[in-house]
């Protein structure tokens, strides 16, 4: 059983969908604290050929507040995300078949950051053609959730009866391979292996959230990407 463990992402980059895609059952944290500087509620795109920011705003609260405890802010402008990605991409060749998808995945009626953020996530899964049902939500496991860093990693597999977690590449400074070994846990990194692809006229801005993959690439081009990864 190979197994990983993410925080919630708001359309994320292809890294985080290859680690979904390769494991049996995937944990997504909403008992976990929300980190401001974080990835959760932004990503990247291009507008007008540059990287820029995208994110939703969220309501101010304590900085102990899970991520299932953070709401979307009134001030939102949905529709003028939308736009934005409108404007973004409407030249990109795929424009027509992914535009509607980000359109649904902006425009759902959830106030709960974690809430929000999980249907986007399952609503990509669906268009990738990845199993949503493979994802569990962190607080749905029996185990002492006061645990903290490895020890509630290892605790997660073993709940799962997982024998093989998978990690982002990231985490080689956080976890160690003979820690996990001696729980009887194989810990491997995943290495997203760089590629390129034709964005219109401009110069090749990797890792973007997956949105402009997905506009600029068909679906069984995208799919192919899911498997261009390394492990270590």
């Amino acid at each position: 059983m190979k197994i990983a463990i993410m925080q919630p992402y708001f359309l994320p980059y292809i890294g985080y969908w290859q680690l979904l895609n390769a494991v049996d059952k995937f944990v997504i944290y909403d008992n976990i604290q929300y980190t401001k500087k974080g990835w959760i509620n932004r990503n990247r795109f291009l507008q007008n050929g540059k990287e820029a920011l995208f994110s939703i705003p969220i309501n101010k609260g304590e900085t102990c507040l899970n991520v299932d405890e953070r709401t979307i802010s009134s001030s939102f402008k949905k529709e003028k995300l939308i736009n934005q990605f409108d404007n973004a991409y409407r030249c990109s060749p795929f424009f027509y078949d992914v535009f509607p998808i980000i359109k649904h995945v902006i425009s759902y009626d959830d106030n709960n950051l974690f809430q929000y953020i999980l249907h986007s996530i399952k609503v990509i899964c669906s268009y990738l053609k990845i199993d949503s049902s493979k994802i569990v939500i962190s607080s749905k496991i029996t185990i002492d959730h006061s645990l903290k860093s490895e020890n509630r990693v290892i605790a997660l597999c073993h709940e799962l009866g997982a024998n093989k977690y998978y990690n982002p590449i990231g985490g080689t400074s956080l976890y160690d391979k003979e820690n996990f070994a001696n729980k009887n846990i194989i810990l491997s990194f995943l290495q997203a292996q760089p590629f390129e692809y034709k964005q219109l006229t401009h110069k090749f801005t990797p890792w973007l959230s997956i949105v402009d993959i997905m506009m600029f690439n068909s679906l069984d081009a995208v799919q192919e990407m899911l498997n261009k990864y390394s492990l270590e």
